[in-house]
C-alpha cells in the first residue's frame, strides 16, 4: 500500500478586498438635466390624459338654416328682427351670431349669414 501525503499550502499573498468604484455621483448640471427631464415626461402624461376627446359616438344633426345675403343699410338688428317669430330680438341676434361665428354686429353689403329657419 502506498501513502500519499498531502501539504496544505497556506496562501502567502496578501488578498486585498474588492472594492467598487465611487456611488454615482450627479454634478449640478446632471440633476438638473434628470429633474427637467422628469418634468417634461410627468407634464407630457398630464396632457395626454387632460385632453381626452369628448366626441359623441352618434352624429349630430345640423340645425336647419338658410342663406341671407345682407343688403344696403342691413343690420343684425333688423335681421333679427324680421326672423324673430316670438319677438326676442336679442335671442335671435345671438343665435346668428353663433352660426356665423361674429365677434361684432357689424355686417358687410354682401356678406352671407347663416340664419335658422325655424
Amino acid at each position: 500500500m502506498s501513502t500519499l501525503t498531502l501539504h496544505p499550502i497556506t496562501a502567502t499573498a496578501a488578498t486585498t478586498a474588492i472594492t467598487h468604484g465611487p456611488a454615482l455621483r450627479l454634478t449640478r448640471r446632471g440633476r438638473l438635466v434628470v429633474f427637467l427631464g422628469s418634468l417634461l415626461v410627468v407634464l407630457a402624461v398630464g396632457f395626454a390624459l387632460a385632453s381626452g376627446s369628448v366626441a359623441t359616438e352618434r352624429p349630430g344633426t345640423p340645425e336647419p338654416t338658410r342663406v341671407v345675403l345682407v343688403g344696403p343699410g342691413d343690420t343684425l338688428w333688423d335681421l333679427a328682427a324680421d326672423l324673430s317669430d316670438d319677438g326676442d330680438v336679442r335671442s335671435m341676434m345671438d343665435e346668428i351670431s353663433r352660426l356665423n361665428a361674429l365677434d361684432s354686429g357689424i355686417l358687410s353689403v354682401g356678406q352671407e349669414l347663416r340664419v335658422p329657419t325655424s
